[in-house]
């Protein structure tokens, strides 16, 4: 009979990459997997934030790469992102190709679907290339008539 899974092993079980001693480094977004545990506040409005000061993808058309910090915050409901699997999964950006707008969106939806947080917000606040930096903000919900709510700093 095999034994008994703890309670605290039955909670993460999930949670696959933690566990590893070797690290793979995906080689695209779309082979990235974002892993979440279980919210033990569900209750509770409180607000995670990520910042990863080292992103880097490729641009589309000259394939140079473009250099920017990657921040994201999210109010949980059932579900918590787990850092160790969001470092890999941004990491795997490195080598794709890829607009500025599209990779934000895209982080989002990725946020959005592994745990469906009440509310999120992805910024990419990117370096400058020919003499002029992006900043590009993506909300979930979207806010009034379909735009994402305007950031902290413009309200």
């Amino acid at each position: 009979m095999p034994p008994q899974r703890t309670r605290r092993e039955r909670r993460h079980a999930g949670l696959t990459l933690l566990r590893r001693s070797r690290t793979r480094y995906p080689a695209s977004p779309d082979r990235a997997r974002l892993e979440a545990f279980r919210n033990s506040h569900p209750e509770r409005n409180y607000r995670v934030r990520f910042e990863c000061p080292e992103f880097t993808s490729l641009c589309p058309i000259t394939s140079q790469p473009d250099f920017g910090v990657i921040q994201i915050e999210y109010v949980p409901d059932k579900l918590c992102l787990e850092s160790k699997s969001l470092k890999l999964y941004l990491f795997s950006f490195r080598n794709h190709s890829t607009f500025h707008e599209e990779a934000v969106n895209r982080i989002l939806d990725d946020v959005v679907k592994a745990v469906r947080p009440r509310e999120a917000v992805v910024r990419g606040v990117f370096r400058p290339r020919g003499g002029i930096s992006i900043t590009v903000e993506a909300a979930y919900p979207e806010g009034e008539h379909g735009g994402t709510r305007a950031s902290p700093c413009c309200s």
